[in-house]
């Protein structure tokens, strides 16, 4: 064991030496907090407009979804009339930045935490929202809308954390979700840890599946 921590502490030498870093190059940088203070809990998924970068979502664990439309100098409640204030993901159709996607329950499986209920939708930039199924998920982590067809989109649930259930993994819509088909399912305990597609490819996703169980 001593052999082995002193092996870790050579190394961590080595890379110091390696890499010197000069504190000037940041001495005069100040970390700036620009919010939503409002919130309750962990901040759980961010997406910004990627023509209009002032423009900005912040879904959190318990406070619900914010918005800000002046680069996070100001923010606003938009999503407080759902079922849930749990918020597992958001994504940007940014094709047309009026459709905000959100998955609710947060997508952190901790021994504290709330649930969700599905996917919802919004038209207006967040104005009002349409349920859209998904219910059974409980927690979403990750969504993607295909840039070359918005109808398109992927949803990768983590599922519930507390015992075994068949809602999980990688579903998929082609008509804006009006119906979803399961399209990756490993097994009753195994749900989406993450979620990527190739920004060259959208037809190449790549999914890290995650089986976890949570005891109270």
């Amino acid at each position: 064991m001593k052999r082995f921590l002193l092996i870790i502490m050579l190394f961590c030498i080595t890379l110091i030496s390696a890499q010197e870093f000069s504190m000037d190059l940041v001495k005069n940088m100040t970390p700036r907090n620009i919010g939503p203070g409002g919130m309750s809990g962990r901040v759980t998924a961010i997406d910004v407009v990627t023509n209009s970068p002032d423009v900005m979502y912040v879904g959190t664990a318990s406070g619900g979804l914010w918005k800000s439309t002046s680069g996070g100098i100001k923010w606003a409640p938009i999503f407080e009339k759902e079922l849930t204030a749990s918020i597992g993901a958001v994504e940007i159709q940014q094709s047309n930045p009026s459709v905000i996607w959100v998955g609710t329950g947060e997508g952190n499986p901790r021994n504290s935490l709330n649930g969700g209920y599905g996917v919802y939708k919004s038209l207006d930039g967040g104005k009002t929202w349409m349920a859209m199924g998904l219910e059974k998920t409980r927690h979403i982590h990750r969504i993607i809308v295909d840039p070359t067809n918005p109808d398109v989109v992927y949803v990768g649930a983590i599922g519930s954390p507390w015992g075994e259930h068949p809602e999980r993994g990688v579903f998929k819509t082609t008509d804006g979700g009006k119906t979803w088909k399961n399209i990756l399912f490993a097994n009753n305990k195994t749900g989406v840890a993450d979620l990527i597609m190739d920004p060259t490819n959208p037809n190449k996703l790549i999914a890290a599946l995650w089986e976890h169980k949570r005891d109270p």
